[in-house]
């Protein structure tokens, strides 16, 4: 399928590894044009080399005020059609183990940024009455996961927080969505396994098989796979989908919705 993204503009957050990098090496096979950002120089430098022409680096901690004001300073008024929304998560913690610091941090790490992001890029989007802002979340939203006490609570807020935004900005062409990433081979994940290897006294290793016994495609995702579903709803063919939560996770929710 012809995808229409040949020259088109996206930026793609926490693009040097897992979801992000797949999503953005995606974008740039359709022929699109990436501003790809992440906090390390050296992934960053690498993702340029590989690709030259196509890329644009902007390092930086997203969360952060001062990276989203270079941010947008390097877009300028450029026509941008579309954003990735994506950063790593707070660490995994029970309940008993958060202090009330760890909810703030979980705030700014997978709240406020979003929303700052958010008031920044929407006017230029809507000055060109068309753009694509596409949220990667977790299934989480749908079914919480044991030891992510931080993550199951304040990503449900970014779903009210998205899903109420859709609405205030389909009438200027833009389309907001979520993605929510079930089980995927990423560094993540790999937090998780040891998480759960110390909390049960087994290997990492044995660990992820435990984890897989949850999904029942009975392995983890590709995030390439999530990518090409991803490259779909930043490209024209979705102006009809927006505000949704679509769970990529090879039926680890149990729910119906």
């Amino acid at each position: 399928m012809e995808l229409h993204l040949k020259d088109k503009l996206f930026v793609v957050t926490g693009a040097t590894s897992g979801i992000g990098h797949s999503i953005a090496r995606s974008l740039i096979k359709e022929g699109a044009k990436v501003i790809v950002n992440a906090r390390g120089e050296e992934k960053l430098s690498a993702f340029k080399n590989e690709f030259h022409d196509q890329i644009e680096i902007h390092q930086g901690d997203i969360t952060t005020d001062a990276t989203i004001s270079s941010l947008i300073m390097k877009i300028g008024k450029r026509h941008l059609d579309g954003i990735v929304f994506n950063a790593g998560g707070p660490p995994p913690k029970s309940f008993n183990e958060t202090k009330l610091q760890d909810w703030d941090n979980a705030y700014d790490s997978l709240l406020r940024w979003k929303v700052k992001l958010s008031k920044e890029f929407i006017p230029l989007l809507k000055t060109n009455n068309y753009g694509r802002m596409l949220f990667i979340e977790s299934v989480s939203v749908k079914q919480p996961i044991d030891n992510l006490i931080l993550s199951n609570s304040l990503r449900l807020a970014v779903v009210g927080f998205v899903k109420t935004l859709s609405s205030e900005v389909a009438d200027s062409g833009i389309t907001v969505n979520i993605l929510a990433p079930g089980y995927h081979s990423t560094p993540r994940m790999e937090q998780l396994f040891k998480k759960k290897a110390m909390l049960l006294g087994i290997s990492p290793q044995e660990a992820k098989l435990e984890f897989e016994k949850e999904i029942l495609v009975g392995k983890m995702g590709d995030t390439d796979d999530l990518a090409s579903l991803a490259t779909w709803l930043l490209s024209p063919h979705s102006r009809y989908i927006t505000g949704q939560t679509i769970n990529v996770d090879g039926g680890l929710a149990k729910g119906s919705l």
